[in-house]
């Protein structure tokens, strides 16, 4: 991982792209059954529009969020060939002597078979790693390692 701003892989960045708009559409409708004055009827009234209040509230601080990380994608740098970090593409020798070249990235893809993301065990454990580091990391198998044969090659 860097210091810096971290990369973003175009399939996370259509992903992120894709919910943003939902949560900007979400996010009008909710906005438009807001009364901009002092509500008037019952209890159950003002409970409704406290809720339409907090699901704005949260509505915002996930289209925050976002945007960040948007912004973010866009000042990194491509990904290292040094050293694994999300958007790295890694190849790595598993204990039993196969090897696999994988895609670190923040998005579960299903139809992306070599991608694992960067909060799975080996995902996690591969962060930060270089060429001839051997990584650690659990399965529900048990403990396993792997070694990285190289990054983004």
């Amino acid at each position: 991982m860097t210091d810096g701003p971290e990369p973003i892989s175009a399939d996370a960045l259509r992903a992120l792209r894709q919910e943003l708009a939902e949560l900007r559409a979400e996010r009008g409708a909710v906005a438009a059954t807001l009364r901009d004055e002092n509500p008037v009827g019952d209890r159950a009234d003002e409970a409704d529009e406290l809720q339409r209040a907090d699901d704005l509230a949260r509505l915002d601080r996930r289209i925050a969020a976002i945007e960040a990380r948007l912004d973010e994608g866009a000042a990194a740098p491509a990904p290292s060939t040094v050293e694994v970090g999300v958007g790295s593409t890694v190849t790595v020798r598993f204990e039993d002597g196969g090897e696999s070249t994988v895609h670190v990235g923040e998005l579960a893809d299903a139809d992306d078979p070599a991608l694992v993301t960067s909060d799975s065990p080996l995902g996690s454990a591969l962060l930060g790693r270089h060429a001839g580091d051997t990584v650690t990391y659990r399965t529900p198998g048990g403990p396993m390692s792997a070694v990285v044969v190289s990054v983004g090659d």
